[in-house]
Protein backbone atom coordinates (compact mmCIF):
# COMPACT_ATOMS: atom_id res chain seq x y z
CA UNK A 1 0.00 0.00 0.00
CA UNK A 2 1.08 3.56 -0.88
CA UNK A 3 1.19 6.36 1.19
CA UNK A 4 1.43 9.97 0.70
CA UNK A 5 4.11 11.74 3.70
CA UNK A 6 3.35 15.72 3.51
CA UNK A 7 4.98 18.04 6.21
CA UNK A 8 2.38 21.05 6.09
CA UNK A 9 3.41 24.94 6.24
CA UNK A 10 5.27 25.55 2.90
CA UNK A 11 3.75 28.21 0.34
CA UNK A 12 3.45 26.67 -3.37
CA UNK A 13 4.16 28.86 -6.08
CA UNK A 14 5.60 28.67 -9.58
CA UNK A 15 4.00 27.35 -12.95
CA UNK A 16 1.53 24.17 -12.93
CA UNK A 17 0.56 22.59 -16.03
CA UNK A 18 -2.60 21.38 -16.37
CA UNK A 19 -3.81 17.96 -18.60
CA UNK A 20 -6.85 16.61 -20.42
CA UNK A 21 -10.45 16.71 -18.45
CA UNK A 22 -10.28 12.94 -16.70
CA UNK A 23 -14.31 13.56 -17.35
CA UNK A 24 -13.40 14.15 -20.76
CA UNK A 25 -9.90 11.76 -21.71
CA UNK A 26 -11.76 8.20 -21.09
CA UNK A 27 -15.39 9.69 -22.66
CA UNK A 28 -13.60 10.48 -25.96
CA UNK A 29 -12.30 6.65 -26.14
CA UNK A 30 -15.41 5.39 -25.70
CA UNK A 31 -17.06 7.46 -28.39
CA UNK A 32 -13.47 6.45 -30.54
CA UNK A 33 -15.43 2.79 -30.08
CA UNK A 34 -18.28 4.07 -32.53
CA UNK A 35 -16.36 4.76 -34.95
CA UNK A 36 -14.88 2.22 -38.64
CA UNK A 37 -11.08 2.87 -38.03
CA UNK A 38 -9.11 4.44 -35.49
CA UNK A 39 -9.29 7.99 -33.44
CA UNK A 40 -6.49 9.90 -32.31
CA UNK A 41 -6.86 11.92 -29.18
CA UNK A 42 -3.83 14.17 -27.75
CA UNK A 43 -3.59 15.82 -24.19
CA UNK A 44 -5.14 12.69 -22.85
CA UNK A 45 -4.01 12.52 -18.69
CA UNK A 46 -2.22 9.19 -17.40
CA UNK A 47 -4.89 8.58 -14.99
CA UNK A 48 -6.24 5.16 -12.99
CA UNK A 49 -10.17 5.51 -15.05
CA UNK A 50 -7.72 5.90 -18.57
CA UNK A 51 -5.69 2.91 -18.26
CA UNK A 52 -8.47 0.82 -16.61
CA UNK A 53 -10.93 1.86 -19.69
CA UNK A 54 -8.11 1.03 -21.78
CA UNK A 55 -7.93 -2.65 -20.54
CA UNK A 56 -11.49 -2.72 -20.87
CA UNK A 57 -10.73 -1.69 -24.72
CA UNK A 58 -8.31 -4.62 -25.10
CA UNK A 59 -10.56 -6.98 -23.47
CA UNK A 60 -13.42 -6.31 -25.87
CA UNK A 61 -10.99 -7.09 -28.68
CA UNK A 62 -10.31 -3.54 -29.85
CA UNK A 63 -7.29 -1.70 -29.54
CA UNK A 64 -5.59 1.23 -27.43
CA UNK A 65 -2.35 2.60 -27.71
CA UNK A 66 -0.21 5.01 -25.64
CA UNK A 67 1.71 7.19 -28.21
CA UNK A 68 4.25 10.27 -27.07
CA UNK A 69 3.07 12.20 -24.87
CA UNK A 70 -0.14 12.31 -23.29
CA UNK A 71 -1.93 10.89 -26.92
CA UNK A 72 -3.71 7.64 -27.49
CA UNK A 73 -4.73 6.08 -30.10
CA UNK A 74 -8.32 4.08 -30.32
CA UNK A 75 -8.10 1.33 -33.35
CA UNK A 76 -12.29 0.34 -33.38
CA UNK A 77 -13.13 -2.26 -35.95
CA UNK A 78 -11.99 -5.39 -34.57
CA UNK A 79 -14.24 -4.85 -31.26
CA UNK A 80 -15.67 -8.46 -31.00
CA UNK A 81 -17.14 -9.18 -27.34
CA UNK A 82 -20.29 -7.64 -26.48
CA UNK A 83 -19.31 -8.74 -22.38
CA UNK A 84 -17.51 -5.58 -20.15
CA UNK A 85 -15.08 -7.78 -17.79
CA UNK A 86 -16.56 -7.66 -14.32
CA UNK A 87 -13.79 -6.31 -12.35
CA UNK A 88 -13.41 -3.84 -14.90
CA UNK A 89 -16.61 -2.68 -15.14
CA UNK A 90 -16.93 -2.36 -11.40
CA UNK A 91 -13.71 -0.31 -11.44
CA UNK A 92 -14.82 2.10 -13.93
CA UNK A 93 -17.95 4.46 -13.25
CA UNK A 94 -17.53 4.37 -17.69
CA UNK A 95 -19.00 0.80 -18.03
CA UNK A 96 -22.87 2.23 -18.53
CA UNK A 97 -21.41 4.79 -20.95
CA UNK A 98 -20.15 1.26 -23.28
CA UNK A 99 -23.67 -0.06 -23.44
CA UNK A 100 -24.70 2.20 -26.81
CA UNK A 101 -21.45 1.14 -28.43
CA UNK A 102 -21.94 -2.67 -27.63
CA UNK A 103 -25.38 -2.10 -28.84
CA UNK A 104 -24.56 -0.73 -31.96
CA UNK A 105 -21.99 -3.41 -32.93
CA UNK A 106 -24.25 -6.42 -31.37
CA UNK A 107 -27.15 -5.62 -30.97
CA UNK A 108 -26.72 -6.77 -27.31
CA UNK A 109 -24.67 -5.83 -23.91
CA UNK A 110 -23.72 -7.31 -21.03
CA UNK A 111 -22.36 -4.72 -18.16
CA UNK A 112 -21.37 -5.11 -14.89
CA UNK A 113 -23.02 -2.34 -12.21
CA UNK A 114 -20.30 0.30 -12.16
CA UNK A 115 -18.14 1.48 -9.12
CA UNK A 116 -16.68 4.88 -8.72
CA UNK A 117 -16.66 7.46 -6.11
CA UNK A 118 -18.71 7.15 -2.50
CA UNK A 119 -20.42 10.40 -2.92
CA UNK A 120 -24.41 9.66 -2.58
CA UNK A 121 -26.24 8.00 -5.63
CA UNK A 122 -24.90 8.21 -8.96
CA UNK A 123 -28.66 8.46 -10.44
CA UNK A 124 -28.68 5.52 -13.26
CA UNK A 125 -31.89 5.38 -14.52
CA UNK A 126 -31.84 8.64 -15.34
CA UNK A 127 -30.01 7.35 -18.71
CA UNK A 128 -30.95 3.89 -18.54
CA UNK A 129 -34.89 5.12 -19.05
CA UNK A 130 -33.41 7.42 -22.35
CA UNK A 131 -32.30 4.23 -23.70
CA UNK A 132 -35.70 2.07 -22.89
CA UNK A 133 -37.47 5.15 -24.79
CA UNK A 134 -34.67 4.43 -27.35
CA UNK A 135 -36.16 0.76 -27.74
CA UNK A 136 -33.36 -0.90 -25.58
CA UNK A 137 -35.03 -4.01 -22.72
CA UNK A 138 -32.86 -3.83 -20.03
CA UNK A 139 -32.88 -6.58 -17.27
CA UNK A 140 -30.73 -7.48 -14.56
CA UNK A 141 -29.52 -10.32 -12.86
CA UNK A 142 -27.38 -10.44 -9.91
CA UNK A 143 -24.49 -7.52 -10.18
CA UNK A 144 -24.69 -7.46 -14.14
CA UNK A 145 -26.76 -5.26 -16.33
CA UNK A 146 -28.34 -6.91 -19.80
CA UNK A 147 -28.85 -4.33 -23.16
CA UNK A 148 -30.69 -5.80 -25.84
CA UNK A 149 -32.20 -3.85 -28.89
CA UNK A 150 -32.47 -4.83 -32.68
CA UNK A 151 -32.03 -1.51 -33.56
CA UNK A 152 -31.56 2.33 -31.57
CA UNK A 153 -34.25 4.17 -32.88
CA UNK A 154 -34.67 8.16 -32.22
CA UNK A 155 -37.35 9.51 -29.94
CA UNK A 156 -37.95 12.44 -27.56
CA UNK A 157 -36.79 12.36 -24.08
CA UNK A 158 -36.40 15.15 -21.30
CA UNK A 159 -34.32 14.91 -18.57
CA UNK A 160 -36.01 15.24 -14.89
CA UNK A 161 -32.89 16.82 -13.53
CA UNK A 162 -29.37 17.42 -14.65
CA UNK A 163 -26.93 14.45 -15.28
CA UNK A 164 -23.56 14.56 -17.05
CA UNK A 165 -23.13 11.30 -18.00
CA UNK A 166 -26.77 10.43 -18.61
CA UNK A 167 -26.39 13.04 -21.30
CA UNK A 168 -23.55 11.96 -22.86
CA UNK A 169 -24.83 8.04 -22.88
CA UNK A 170 -28.14 9.22 -24.61
CA UNK A 171 -25.57 12.19 -27.27
CA UNK A 172 -23.82 8.48 -28.01
CA UNK A 173 -26.73 5.94 -28.65
CA UNK A 174 -28.43 8.67 -30.94
CA UNK A 175 -25.78 9.88 -33.22
CA UNK A 176 -26.24 6.05 -34.56
CA UNK A 177 -29.81 5.44 -34.09
CA UNK A 178 -32.88 5.84 -36.55
CA UNK A 179 -34.25 9.12 -37.10
CA UNK A 180 -34.01 12.05 -35.11
CA UNK A 181 -33.35 12.53 -31.19
CA UNK A 182 -33.92 15.49 -29.06
CA UNK A 183 -32.89 15.58 -25.50
CA UNK A 184 -34.48 18.48 -23.44
CA UNK A 185 -33.00 19.89 -20.25
CA UNK A 186 -29.61 18.22 -21.62
CA UNK A 187 -26.37 19.20 -19.70
CA UNK A 188 -24.51 21.83 -20.53
CA UNK A 189 -20.90 20.98 -19.03
CA UNK A 190 -18.18 21.95 -21.28
CA UNK A 191 -17.24 18.08 -21.73
CA UNK A 192 -20.40 17.22 -22.88
CA UNK A 193 -19.77 19.85 -26.11
CA UNK A 194 -15.84 18.29 -25.96
CA UNK A 195 -17.70 15.26 -26.91
CA UNK A 196 -20.22 16.69 -29.50
CA UNK A 197 -17.55 18.13 -30.91
CA UNK A 198 -15.54 14.46 -31.20
CA UNK A 199 -18.21 13.25 -32.73
CA UNK A 200 -19.15 16.01 -35.10
CA UNK A 201 -15.48 15.37 -36.03
CA UNK A 202 -16.61 11.77 -36.82
CA UNK A 203 -18.96 12.35 -38.86
CA UNK A 204 -22.19 13.03 -36.36
CA UNK A 205 -25.09 15.65 -36.92
CA UNK A 206 -25.49 17.28 -33.45
CA UNK A 207 -26.73 20.72 -33.12
CA UNK A 208 -27.17 22.29 -29.20
CA UNK A 209 -29.30 25.09 -28.96
CA UNK A 210 -28.63 25.64 -24.68
CA UNK A 211 -30.30 22.86 -22.85
CA UNK A 212 -31.63 21.31 -26.04
CA UNK A 213 -29.64 18.83 -28.10
CA UNK A 214 -30.90 17.82 -31.77
CA UNK A 215 -29.26 14.60 -33.07
CA UNK A 216 -30.08 13.04 -36.65
CA UNK A 217 -28.47 9.40 -36.66
CA UNK A 218 -26.23 8.66 -38.95
CA UNK A 219 -24.96 4.60 -40.56
CA UNK A 220 -21.72 5.38 -39.62
CA UNK A 221 -18.83 7.45 -38.14
CA UNK A 222 -15.37 7.74 -39.02
CA UNK A 223 -11.81 7.71 -37.00
CA UNK A 224 -10.69 11.50 -36.34
CA UNK A 225 -8.19 13.48 -34.55
CA UNK A 226 -9.26 15.52 -31.51
CA UNK A 227 -7.55 17.45 -28.64
CA UNK A 228 -8.93 17.28 -25.23
CA UNK A 229 -10.05 19.85 -23.41
CA UNK A 230 -8.03 20.40 -20.10
CA UNK A 231 -9.18 19.88 -16.72
CA UNK A 232 -11.04 22.20 -14.50
CA UNK A 233 -11.04 20.40 -11.81
CA UNK A 234 -7.40 20.46 -11.80
CA UNK A 235 -7.12 23.53 -12.48
CA UNK A 236 -9.82 24.81 -9.04
CA UNK A 237 -7.58 22.61 -6.99
CA UNK A 238 -4.24 24.43 -8.19
CA UNK A 239 -5.86 27.33 -7.39
CA UNK A 240 -7.42 27.07 -3.91
CA UNK A 241 -4.05 25.40 -2.88
CA UNK A 242 -2.50 29.00 -4.11
CA UNK A 243 -4.88 30.17 -1.92
CA UNK A 244 -5.07 28.60 1.01
CA UNK A 245 -0.94 28.02 1.10
CA UNK A 246 -0.27 31.91 0.81
CA UNK A 247 1.32 31.03 -1.97
CA UNK A 248 1.41 32.25 -5.91
CA UNK A 249 0.83 29.66 -8.97
CA UNK A 250 0.39 30.03 -12.80
CA UNK A 251 -2.12 27.67 -14.41
CA UNK A 252 -0.92 27.00 -17.81
CA UNK A 253 -3.62 26.13 -20.33
CA UNK A 254 -7.06 26.77 -18.67
CA UNK A 255 -9.83 28.74 -19.95
CA UNK A 256 -11.01 31.11 -18.21
CA UNK A 257 -15.00 30.40 -19.54
CA UNK A 258 -14.65 27.41 -17.78
CA UNK A 259 -13.96 28.66 -14.06
CA UNK A 260 -16.36 31.52 -14.36
CA UNK A 261 -18.17 30.88 -11.81
CA UNK A 262 -15.02 29.90 -9.74
CA UNK A 263 -13.31 33.12 -10.54
CA UNK A 264 -16.17 35.15 -9.15
CA UNK A 265 -15.87 33.65 -6.00
CA UNK A 266 -11.96 33.89 -5.94
CA UNK A 267 -12.56 37.49 -6.53
CA UNK A 268 -15.52 37.90 -3.56
CA UNK A 269 -13.37 36.27 -1.10
CA UNK A 270 -10.73 38.89 -2.25
CA UNK A 271 -8.16 36.14 -3.85
CA UNK A 272 -5.71 37.38 -6.40
CA UNK A 273 -6.34 36.91 -9.98
CA UNK A 274 -4.37 37.73 -13.24
CA UNK A 275 -5.75 35.92 -16.32
CA UNK A 276 -3.98 36.18 -19.23
CA UNK A 277 -3.71 34.58 -22.92
CA UNK A 278 -1.26 31.53 -21.76
CA UNK A 279 -3.29 30.95 -18.44
CA UNK A 280 -4.48 32.28 -14.97
CA UNK A 281 -2.27 33.23 -12.34
CA UNK A 282 -4.10 32.68 -8.66
CA UNK A 283 -2.08 34.64 -5.63
CA UNK A 284 -2.69 35.21 -2.05
CA UNK A 285 -3.66 38.64 -0.66
CA UNK A 286 -3.93 39.64 3.04
CA UNK A 287 -7.39 39.26 4.37
CA UNK A 288 -9.61 36.42 2.56
CA UNK A 289 -12.88 36.88 3.76
CA UNK A 290 -15.66 34.67 4.38
CA UNK A 291 -18.45 33.73 1.71
CA UNK A 292 -21.60 32.10 1.16
CA UNK A 293 -21.86 29.66 -1.88
CA UNK A 294 -24.44 26.68 -3.24
CA UNK A 295 -23.54 24.49 -5.71
CA UNK A 296 -25.23 23.47 -9.01
CA UNK A 297 -24.95 22.48 -12.62
CA UNK A 298 -22.78 24.33 -14.96
CA UNK A 299 -23.02 26.91 -15.59
CA UNK A 300 -22.82 26.91 -11.63
CA UNK A 301 -20.70 26.72 -8.99
CA UNK A 302 -19.26 22.89 -9.58
CA UNK A 303 -19.90 19.93 -6.81
CA UNK A 304 -16.24 18.65 -7.44
CA UNK A 305 -14.59 21.91 -6.62
CA UNK A 306 -16.84 22.56 -3.30
CA UNK A 307 -14.83 20.21 -1.18
CA UNK A 308 -11.95 22.37 -2.04
CA UNK A 309 -13.51 25.74 -1.36
CA UNK A 310 -14.90 24.43 1.91
CA UNK A 311 -11.56 23.70 3.19
CA UNK A 312 -9.82 26.88 2.20
CA UNK A 313 -12.51 28.94 3.64
CA UNK A 314 -11.74 27.44 7.32
CA UNK A 315 -8.54 29.68 6.81
CA UNK A 316 -10.28 32.84 5.96
CA UNK A 317 -11.85 35.43 8.43
CA UNK A 318 -15.85 35.43 8.87
CA UNK A 319 -18.45 32.73 8.60
CA UNK A 320 -18.45 31.00 5.19
CA UNK A 321 -21.98 28.65 4.20
CA UNK A 322 -22.02 25.93 1.37
CA UNK A 323 -24.92 23.98 0.73
CA UNK A 324 -24.40 20.84 -1.67
CA UNK A 325 -27.16 20.73 -3.75
CA UNK A 326 -26.05 18.10 -6.30
CA UNK A 327 -25.09 15.02 -4.26
CA UNK A 328 -26.61 14.22 -0.69
CA UNK A 329 -23.59 13.14 0.52
CA UNK A 330 -20.40 15.13 0.10
CA UNK A 331 -19.67 16.09 3.12
CA UNK A 332 -17.87 13.10 4.11
CA UNK A 333 -14.29 14.71 4.07
CA UNK A 334 -15.46 17.17 6.83
CA UNK A 335 -15.46 15.05 9.82
CA UNK A 336 -11.47 14.43 8.99
CA UNK A 337 -11.48 18.48 8.83
CA UNK A 338 -13.18 18.75 12.06
CA UNK A 339 -10.24 16.26 13.51
CA UNK A 340 -7.83 18.25 11.99
CA UNK A 341 -9.14 21.48 14.02
CA UNK A 342 -11.57 23.08 11.60
CA UNK A 343 -14.32 24.64 13.49
CA UNK A 344 -17.42 23.14 10.94
CA UNK A 345 -21.12 22.63 11.76
CA UNK A 346 -23.96 20.78 9.93
CA UNK A 347 -27.35 22.38 9.16
CA UNK A 348 -29.94 21.64 6.53
CA UNK A 349 -31.21 24.76 4.60
CA UNK A 350 -34.54 26.02 4.90
CA UNK A 351 -36.15 25.05 1.16
CA UNK A 352 -39.92 25.24 0.58
CA UNK A 353 -39.59 22.22 -2.39
CA UNK A 354 -36.86 20.45 -1.77
CA UNK A 355 -37.60 17.49 -4.78
CA UNK A 356 -36.97 20.81 -6.91
CA UNK A 357 -34.01 22.36 -4.94
CA UNK A 358 -32.08 19.50 -5.39
CA UNK A 359 -30.61 17.68 -8.47
CA UNK A 360 -30.46 14.49 -6.54
CA UNK A 361 -33.81 12.15 -5.97
CA UNK A 362 -34.99 13.66 -3.07
CA UNK A 363 -36.48 11.19 -0.28
CA UNK A 364 -37.03 10.97 3.27
CA UNK A 365 -33.81 9.01 3.87
CA UNK A 366 -32.01 12.09 1.90
CA UNK A 367 -33.97 14.58 3.97
CA UNK A 368 -31.89 12.81 7.00
CA UNK A 369 -28.99 13.90 5.32
CA UNK A 370 -27.25 17.47 6.52
CA UNK A 371 -26.65 19.33 3.05
CA UNK A 372 -25.24 22.63 4.43
CA UNK A 373 -22.33 23.24 6.28
CA UNK A 374 -21.50 26.56 7.98
CA UNK A 375 -17.26 27.28 8.51
CA UNK A 376 -15.81 29.48 11.09
CA UNK A 377 -12.50 31.03 10.49
CA UNK A 378 -9.55 30.87 10.50
CA UNK A 379 -8.78 27.84 12.64
CA UNK A 380 -5.22 26.26 12.47
CA UNK A 381 -5.28 22.85 10.72
CA UNK A 382 -3.00 19.95 12.70
CA UNK A 383 -1.52 17.96 10.84
CA UNK A 384 -3.20 13.91 10.45
CA UNK A 385 -3.65 10.49 9.32
CA UNK A 386 -6.13 9.64 6.98
CA UNK A 387 -7.63 6.96 4.38
CA UNK A 388 -8.92 8.66 0.92
CA UNK A 389 -12.39 7.79 0.12
CA UNK A 390 -12.75 9.56 -2.91
CA UNK A 391 -11.15 12.03 -5.74
CA UNK A 392 -11.63 15.43 -4.54
CA UNK A 393 -11.67 14.14 -1.20
CA UNK A 394 -8.17 13.07 -1.75
CA UNK A 395 -7.31 16.26 -3.26
CA UNK A 396 -8.86 18.18 -0.36
CA UNK A 397 -7.27 16.23 2.52
CA UNK A 398 -3.81 16.71 0.46
CA UNK A 399 -4.88 20.16 0.47
CA UNK A 400 -5.53 20.48 3.87
CA UNK A 401 -2.14 18.89 4.93
CA UNK A 402 -0.16 21.32 3.32
CA UNK A 403 -1.81 24.18 4.52
CA UNK A 404 -1.94 22.01 8.70
CA UNK A 405 1.16 22.46 10.99
CA UNK A 406 3.10 19.34 11.73
CA UNK A 407 3.26 15.70 9.57
CA UNK A 408 0.25 14.01 7.37
CA UNK A 409 0.03 10.86 6.39
CA UNK A 410 -2.55 9.81 3.04
CA UNK A 411 -3.25 6.68 2.60
CA UNK A 412 -5.81 5.30 -0.31
CA UNK A 413 -3.97 6.88 -3.58
CA UNK A 414 -6.01 4.53 -6.38
CA UNK A 415 -8.40 7.06 -5.20
CA UNK A 416 -6.28 10.18 -6.26
CA UNK A 417 -4.53 8.53 -8.97
CA UNK A 418 -8.06 7.92 -10.46
CA UNK A 419 -8.46 12.24 -11.04
CA UNK A 420 -4.99 13.36 -11.25
CA UNK A 421 -1.44 12.64 -13.09
CA UNK A 422 1.49 12.84 -10.36
CA UNK A 423 -0.13 15.34 -7.97
CA UNK A 424 2.46 14.59 -5.85
CA UNK A 425 5.38 15.14 -8.29
CA UNK A 426 3.72 18.40 -9.45
CA UNK A 427 3.24 20.23 -6.09
CA UNK A 428 6.56 19.03 -4.79
CA UNK A 429 8.06 21.05 -7.97
CA UNK A 430 5.71 23.86 -6.68
CA UNK A 431 7.75 23.91 -3.32
CA UNK A 432 5.68 21.14 -1.15
CA UNK A 433 7.73 18.89 1.34
CA UNK A 434 5.70 16.07 -0.14
CA UNK A 435 6.94 12.00 -0.70
CA UNK A 436 5.61 9.13 -1.63
CA UNK A 437 5.97 5.89 0.11
CA UNK A 438 5.46 2.18 -1.48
Amino acid sequence: MSTLLIEGGYPLKGRVKIFGAKNSSFKLMIASLLTDSKSDILNVSYLRDVTTLKKIIENLGAGALFLGDHRIVVKANNLNSYKIPTRLGQESRASTMLIPILLHRFGKAIVPLPGGDKIGERPLQRHLNGLEAMGVKITYKGQKLFAEARKLEGMKYRFGKNTHTGTETLILAASVANGITILENAAQEPEVDDLILFLNKAGAKIKRQERTITIEGVKTLHGTKHRCMTDRNEAVTFACMALGTKGDIFIENILPIHLKAFLTKVKEAGGGVEITENGIRFFYKENLKATWLETSAYPGFMTDWQPLWSTLMTQVKGKSTVIERVFENRFIFVDTLKEMGADIEFFNPKISKPQTYYNFDWSREKAKLKHGIKIKGPTPLQGTSVVITDIRAGATLTFAALMGRGASELSGLEHIERGYEDLEGRLASLGANIKRED
